[in-house]
């Protein structure tokens, strides 16, 4: 009877804050939006709290971490 091929496991970590899109883009969220948001301008917390693209050098780590994403 052969070995079953070794699956990678999804990190839960990396999971909860990145989101692939349906064309293998990855999505983040912007920082800034915990604590001190009353001396923030309601422009700068709306545009914060839409998701950013990962910069390309990180991709393929994060997807790496990611196997069935």
């Amino acid at each position: 009877m052969p070995k079953p091929i070794a699956r990678s496991k999804t990190r839960k970590a990396v999971a909860k804050r990145f989101k692939i899109t349906a064309r293998g883009k990855v999505l983040r969220a912007h920082s800034s939006r915990r604590h001190l948001l009353s001396l923030k301008s309601a422009k700068r917390k709306r545009h914060l709290s839409k998701a950013a693209r990962v910069d390309e050098t990180d991709v393929a780590r994060i997807k790496a971490n990611l196997p069935f994403g």
